[in-house]
């Protein structure tokens, strides 16, 4: 077996020996690596040799491309593929494919290549590296055949970057600690649902109900102490032993909006729990007590209400919302007393932020800028603050074949125009974005003008007040659309929240376990809202992202991360808390 130390200290043609086969057919790219020995790990060899295909021309990256093989193609068939490839198609089952998924995957090829003139190329050992199976396969095959060029070339070579890992790992015999694990809690923790064709865990239903039991039993198994608290957020504590410790907190949520990933939220909980279960294995302690919560609710999916876990915890629920209703009329108060919680009792539920050291979420990114820049993990510099609202028009419902162009009330024209005012004013400004993600027209009819549109607005920002005067801008243009169109309109407020900048102290102290896995500091906003908006009330907090993959796709079944990243993302943050040093007062 190869070591680190060895690929350091060898001259550059036994480098690019020991590593051809790690990058198909394209001696060039551990070549030109050479150069930057020695490598502080094995991240810091694998991020070198990805940084060299990065800076190749496009001729080289396509060639990089077109070195592949087909999968399941005349290659296999013929037997010419290299061993490397033989053993991930082969780990698949795609030698053995069926005859008519043989003439599936032959069309497949045959259009693809056609369409992109490069072959298809998947890391078929897919993200826990245990292998797709071939419907998979099959499956990620027809969704990319419908990207653009430019976007499959990217993914293309994300792809080969994937299966030069794995290579990498398997070369140098790297085990991993952590992600393997993560991953596997991930799809077992997805059994409870909601919706028995994807994954939906709605606040307290009889799915959030089971996931909450079941954090419960592996940080119980993990050496921790456990409760259940009074609005639903499972709580794990990991105690020092000593005398008046304070607190350093972690988690993300549990709840999932409505047929969504399996890593959103509840990668923040699994990967501290790793951490805690090898830590209690080993016996070690950390010098502070060390808490895990499994936030209850952050998506406001059932009740419309978000962040109630986490606005228990910093006392800021808001017990007039027990008294709101989902849409089979049953209250939150009723929720939480039939899963035996005593709602009297939620503002105890609030921590004292004197005995807290802060607050550290790990989370997937949930966008596309680590994946685009080949990096696992990013230090976020702040949480986007937003604004959401419902917007109900009220036109005026007539004939479309008698009614004048010059006549109509027309709900619908009046939010196409909403629409693009929207596009328009949340374009002018750095860290701005705005969203109408839902679009209605009640009861159309192909030969109506339209009487009656709803609509979402959302617009989020890093600074709150460019978020408040897109806002207001936006405001007075709906307002301005309606009058001119003899249109009435409704506004509902849904969301409210302040932009939330992350400690300083902690990004660097997070920024600096990252580095010191060999990977490089990259800060990075978020534009999502995430719990540690709400703690951010009573302590510093910080977030460390990890790569999320499909292009950055989440809420999303498609939602993905590989155990690689995860394993890193574990590693940083394991080295954080060992090194961790509490604000100076």
């Amino acid at each position: 077996m190869t070591t680190l130390s060895e690929l350091n200290s060898c001259d550059v043609s036994t480098f690019a020996e020991r590593l051809h086969g790690i990058y198909e057919h394209s001696p060039w790219i551990p070549q030109r690596a050479a150069a930057g020995r020695p490598y502080a790990s094995v991240a810091a060899l694998k991020q070198a040799l990805q940084a060299e295909v990065a800076r190749a021309s496009n001729d080289e990256q396509l060639g990089l491309i077109r070195a592949h093989p087909e999968l399941a193609g005349k290659a296999a068939i013929a037997g010419e593929l290299t061993a490397e490839s033989t053993n991930e198609q082969a780990r698949s089952g795609l030698n053995l494919c069926s005859a008519e998924e043989f003439a599936t995957l032959h069309k497949l090829n045959a259009d693809y290549n056609a369409k992109f003139g490069f072959p298809f190329i998947l890391a078929v050992k897919g993200p826990t590296g245990n292998g797709l199976t071939r419907q998979q396969i099959i499956a990620t095959f027809t969704r990319r055949s419908r990207n653009q060029v430019a976007d499959e070339q990217q993914e293309c070579l994300r792809q080969i970057h994937r299966i030069a890992e794995m290579r990498i790992n398997d070369l140098l015999g790297v085990k991993m600690d952590f992600g393997p694990a993560i991953m596997q809690w991930s799809e077992d923790l997805a059994q409870w649902s909601d919706d028995e064709h994807g994954l939906t865990c709605a606040y307290m239903t009889d799915a959030h109900r089971k996931s909450a039991a079941q954090l419960a039993a592996w940080m119980r198994e993990a050496g921790m102490e456990v409760e259940i608290d009074n609005v639903g957020n499972v709580v794990g504590r990991y105690l020092s032993g000593a005398a008046g410790a304070k607190t350093l907190m972690t988690g993300s949520h549990y709840d999932t909006v409505r047929n969504g990933g399996k890593y959103d939220g509840r990668l923040g909980i699994l990967l501290p729990l790793a951490i805690v279960k090898s830590l209690h294995a080993k016996g070690e302690k950390l010098p502070f007590d060390f808490e895990i919560v499994g936030f209850a609710e952050e998506e406001g999916v059932r009740f419309r209400s978000t962040f109630l876990g986490s606005n228990a915890i910093t006392g800021r629920f808001d017990m007039g919302l027990l008294e709101q209703l989902d849409a089979d009329g049953v209250s939150m108060r009723t929720a939480l007393e039939a899963a035996g919680h005593n709602v009297q009792a939620i503002p105890a539920i609030a921590r004292d932020p004197a005995k807290l050291l802060a607050f550290v979420e790990v989370h997937i990114e949930q966008g596309p800028v680590l994946l685009q820049r080949g990096l696992p993990l990013g230090v976020v510099t702040a949480i986007a603050g937003s604004s959401r609202y419902l917007v109900e028009l009220h036109g005026l419902a007539s004939h479309a074949g008698t009614t004048p162009m010059t006549m109509r009330k027309d709900a619908a024209a009046a939010a196409a125009e909403i629409v693009l005012l929207v596009e328009q004013r949340c374009g002018t400004a750095e860290a701005l974005v705005g969203t109408v993600g839902q679009l209605q027209v009640p009861n159309g009819s192909v030969n109506v003008i339209p009487g009656a549109c709803k609509l979402s607005l959302d617009i989020r920002a890093a600074d709150d007040a460019v978020r408040k005067a897109a806002v207001q801008d936006v405001l007075d243009g709906i307002a301005a659309i309606c009058e001119r169109r003899q249109v009435e309109f409704k506004l509902e407020k849904v969301v409210e929240a302040s932009a939330a900048p992350c400690a300083p102290w902690l990004m660097d102290q997070l920024g600096a376990a990252v580095e010191r896995t060999g990977l490089p500091r990259f800060d990075l906003l978020s534009g999502a809202g995430h719990d540690a908006m709400a703690m951010a009330a009573i302590t510093d907090v910080a977030m460390l992202f990890t790569r999320c993959g499909n292009g950055g796709i989440s809420h999303n079944p498609l939602e993905t991360m590989t155990a690689d990243d995860a394993e890193i993302a574990a590693q940083a943050l394991l080295d954080f808390l060992r090194s961790f040093e509490p604000k100076a007062r």
